[in-house]
């Protein structure tokens, strides 16, 4: 074991203040205080170079004989140690510069003290790995630039969707993850002891609490964990995943959620472009596309394009190929697909009186994968109950939910964007699995589960 008190070179207790990488420009010239993960260690004669990150960049940190105590301590670095540095802040020389931060500045360092060591690594952090590899060591992997760029973006899109809809007068709630029984009527429940020898599940979807909040603030959404207990092993799902749902009333059809859909998409896509372009430029992918109004099929259309007979629902090749032939056709990364059939989508969607059996229903595609559902929804209390009869469903079951159409709701439609699916596509990742920080599935709860 390392004694991590063996390597102070001086205590950090100087009255210096912290100052974040970022805001190294602001201090050249200057002696400062970093601290941060080393990232690689290169020795170069008696001089000793480190590559410093901490949570807004990264900076070389030059370390010379004249400064004896640091260079012992820095002998002994290796990556992904903890350190706090003292320091001086120096441009580098003119031949030796690059773009970026850690290529315009240096810090010479006059201090070093090691706030953490780090065990040997099992691989190098930049090396290419297999997936079931990096989630085995999700704790060091997620330190990867590639990982912190994924969720970073991740964060952004969250931020921008929820910005977006609140600019719309959407009133953000927080969806229980413990309910009473499955929201949707349909996906595999994950099962929880509950007290008085009770049963609750995982919530499958916010569905039926965002259809309740309907009621008081007439828009509402939700970022919400949701649970899915299906035995899937493919690339496109998960066993947890995070959905941002909204719900609307007074709608005419469901055209009025796609509309509001479509500008939260769109604020999305142009508040990424602004913020990460290093991003996408790392990634080597380019900013979905998406004109001002996104291209819309009806199923029977989507099938019809493609020479395929009509299903109740789309393939997955079925979706890559519509939309390469929107992006083809409309320059659009994203398409939408609309009227399902009724019996194919849940209970609570609204039947279209004048295209029975036909719903007024929609799903939106983004660069060959479905990353959002929605419809109109039944606000008839009665005709609710009668569907949920036509489909073995026990209305006293569902008491609680019905509460909110006995006492009256607007006509209403909302949707539920996939979080992770999002962002997979935005970067192009090929396993929805990449985009979620601590996946869960058929296969692993953070360690691999015996088969």
């Amino acid at each position: 074991m390392i004694d991590n008190r063996m390597h102070k070179t001086e205590s950090a207790s100087n009255g210096v203040e912290r100052t974040i990488i970022r805001d190294l420009p602001k201090s050249i010239g200057k002696q400062v205080e970093i601290r941060g993960w080393v990232s690689v260690r290169r020795d170069h004669g008696k001089l000793i170079f480190l590559d410093i990150r901490d949570r807004s960049g990264e900076v070389q940190v030059v370390v010379t004989p004249k400064e004896s105590a640091a260079l012992e301590t820095a002998k002994q670095l290796r990556a992904q140690w903890v350190v706090c540095i003292e320091g001086t802040v120096k441009e580098r020389p003119e031949n030796m510069r690059t773009d970026t931060l850690c290529g315009m500045l240096e810090v010479s360092a006059l201090n070093i003290e090691v706030l953490s060591a780090a065990h040997e690594l099992p691989f190098e952090l930049d090396a290419e790995v297999n997936i079931d590899t990096h989630f085995d060591y999700l704790p060091l992997t997620l330190r990867t630039e590639k990982s912190r760029d994924i969720f970073t973006l991740q964060a952004t899109i969250v931020e921008a969707y929820r910005a977006s809809l609140r600019a719309m007068e959407f009133t953000e709630f927080q969806a229980p993850s413990l309910v009473g029984g499955d929201a949707e009527g349909g996906a595999a429940a994950f099962k929880v002891d509950y007290y008085y020898d009770t049963t609750a599940f995982l919530a499958t979807s916010p569905q039926f609490y965002k259809q309740i909040m309907v009621g008081p603030f007439e828009r509402a959404f939700t970022v919400a964990k949701v649970f899915r207990g299906e035995k899937h092993a493919t690339t496109r799902h998960l066993s947890e995943l995070t959905c941002v749902d909204f719900e609307m009333g007074f709608i005419k059809d469901h055209r009025d959620p796609m509309g509001v859909l479509e500008r939260a998409i769109h604020d999305v896509v142009q508040t990424v472009k602004e913020n990460h372009p290093d991003i996408f430029a790392r990634f080597k992918v380019d900013v979905p596309l998406i004109p001002s109004s996104i291209p819309i099929l009806k199923l029977r259309e989507a099938h019809k394009i493609l020479g395929v007979p009509e299903m109740p629902d789309m393939e997955p090749e079925h979706e890559r190929q519509i939309c390469e032939w929107a992006k083809k056709e409309h320059k659009s990364d994203f398409v939408f697909i609309t009227d399902f059939p009724t019996a194919s989508r849940a209970f609570y969607t609204y039947e279209d009186p004048a295209d029975a059996p036909y719903s007024r229903s929609f799903d939106l595609l983004f660069r060959g994968l479905e990353i959002n559902s929605g419809s109109q929804r039944i606000h008839d209390h009665a005709m609710l109950v009668e569907r949920m009869r036509s489909r073995g469903l026990d209305p006293e079951k569902y008491s609680f939910y019905l509460q909110a159409f006995k006492y009256g709701l607007p006509p209403h439609g909302g949707s539920s964007t996939g979080v992770e699916r999002i962002t997979a596509r935005m970067l192009e990742l090929p396993n929805v699995k990449e985009a979620s920080a601590f996946p869960r599935d058929l296969n692993r709860i953070d360690v691999r589960l015996s088969l």
